[in-house]
């Protein structure tokens, strides 16, 4: 059976440019670890189930909160620096072609192409402004200035992922468990799902993303546990 080049099929490369995988799997991974360390200290400080849960609530929605806010703010003003940028380029388009024909050929001459070539393409794309502002734009900042992520897709993702990671070591307690090893259980195994899944995207061993994601987590865990144990006993908690 022929494969067919990937070249030819209509979409053979994912979409890394829609602003909404970075936030959905850093507010994942970010309300997981959270929420799991938070729990760990506050147990290891041996406070009631209750005010676990309490703790854990609170931070599932600062956190959630917090980084919806801060990932559409983030993106926005990146947007905002590359438009300020790009508007910057469109006036020395309109101002000094001739300039801006001669920087791009050095470019592409710098590259590899023979002078001669580099001036024609050059000079072909001179001639239609807007896509002269695009190539100038691709080679000069390295970024598309027609396909930049969107703010609120961001913001909505990142709020969304990191409230079900946050929430995934509060389901023991919500179901009435009193112990806390159960939920950094569950934590546990959510951060491997997490690593694993996130995987598919990267092309990566799903076990050994999972793993590394695992440890992690299991480091931010044991380090606030510690704490939590150590201030629980100084202050007779």
């Amino acid at each position: 059976m022929t494969e067919t080049p990937a070249a030819l099929r209509e979409a053979h490369h994912a979409d890394v440019s829609g602003g909404w995988l970075r936030p959905a799997v850093f507010g994942a991974m970010d309300g997981l670890v959270t929420n799991i360390a938070l729990i760990a200290g506050v147990g290891g400080g041996g406070v009631s189930a209750r005010a676990v849960l309490l703790t854990g609530t609170a931070g599932l929605v600062a956190g959630a909160i917090s980084m919806g806010l801060g990932e559409y703010t983030s993106v926005r003003s990146a947007n905002e620096q590359v438009a300020a940028e790009v508007a910057k380029e469109r006036r020395e388009l309109e101002r000094h072609p001739e300039v801006e024909a001669r920087e791009l050929a050095d470019t592409w001459v710098a590259r590899g192409l023979p002078r001669e070539l580099a001036t024609q393409v050059a000079e072909a794309v001179r001639r239609n402004p807007e896509e002269a502002l695009r190539v100038h734009v691709r080679e000069e900042l390295g970024v598309n200035p027609d396909d930049q992520p969107s703010p609120w897709a961001a913001a909505f993702s990142s709020f969304v992922c990191f409230s079900v990671g946050a929430l995934v070591p509060l389901l023991p307690y919500l179901l009435g468990s009193t112990s806390l090893w159960p939920a950094l259980g569950v934590g546990g195994l959510g951060l491997f799902l997490a690593g694993a899944i996130v995987a598919r995207f990267t092309s990566r061993r799903w076990w050994a993303a999972g793993l590394r994601q695992l440890l992690l987590g299991g480091l931010a865990a044991a380090a606030t546990y510690g704490i939590g144990t150590l201030i629980g006993i100084q202050g007779g908690l």
